[in-house]
């Protein structure tokens, strides 16, 4: 039995995954998630500092 090339394995021909668009959407997505990931750990740090700054009444 002789097998034709390109039938099996990682030998066929390549279709794209995703879009471009597709892509630069999720980057995106991913970079505002990242920034505001980082804004929120930010702000939470900030705020415990100034809680212990405060004197105790």
């Amino acid at each position: 039995m002789i097998r034709s090339p390109g039938t099996a394995g990682f030998e066929g021909c390549r279709a794209p995954v995703a879009s471009s668009r597709l892509l630069g959407a999720i980057a995106t997505s991913l970079a505002i998630g990242t920034l505001s990931l980082c804004l929120v750990v930010t702000m939470t740090v900030l705020s415990i500092k100034a809680t212990v700054a405060m004197p105790i009444p």
